[in-house]
């Protein structure tokens, strides 16, 4: 079952067909997808994503799952986390905030409750991020919630045409301390 979690006034919940305008808006923003696998992000790209997903499966190995981060009163689109269930034990996380609602604590306040969720309720043994080396504010986010740098992997992908850096991160259940 897809976990419904509250922290302050944010409201994270699966993704919703309601929130499909505001999550292509955001993310065919050039800021936002420039660390990101797409590009000219549409809202037909946002009806498939959420067409292929199966909340009702939600923790099963292999599958990626797409969270939306709301706000708690109006239920506005604020951003969303990726969460991939790499295995029983270990997950994969991503995160990605509106512009319009960066700078606020959203990315914080919500990841930290994902790992609450992830190495409280579901005794998570590991969680990673991969990220953009060049994408500072996500290596500040990720070091200031506890993630310790595993890996800088030099020109390891084929990015957007050119060869691109990747920071890996990982917390252990008990390296987690809430």
């Amino acid at each position: 079952m897809t976990p419904i979690l509250n922290i302050n006034h944010i409201l994270i919940r699966a993704l919703q067909i309601d929130d499909l305008d505001a999550f292509a808006q955001y993310r065919n923003c050039e800021s936002i997808a420039r660390y990101q696998s797409w590009e000219n992000y549409t809202l037909e790209d946002a009806q498939k994503l959420l067409q292929s997903t199966d909340y009702s499966t939600f923790g099963k190995a292999g599958n990626w799952y797409q969270l939306a981060v709301t706000d708690s009163q109006s239920e506005q689109l604020l951003g969303d986390l990726a969460v991939h269930f790499i295995d029983d034990q270990q997950v994969e996380i991503g995160f990605t905030i509106s512009p319009e609602h960066q700078g606020l604590g959203i990315a914080f306040q919500s990841v930290r409750q994902l790992l609450s969720y992830l190495f409280l309720e579901r005794n998570t043994h590991r969680v990673i991020a991969i990220t953009d080396a060049d994408n500072l504010a996500s290596r500040q986010l990720l070091t200031k919630l506890g993630f310790r740098k595993e890996a800088h992997f030099v020109k390891n992908i084929l990015f957007k045409g050119k060869w691109g850096d990747e920071c890996l991160f990982a917390m252990l259940q008990d390296e987690y301390t809430g």
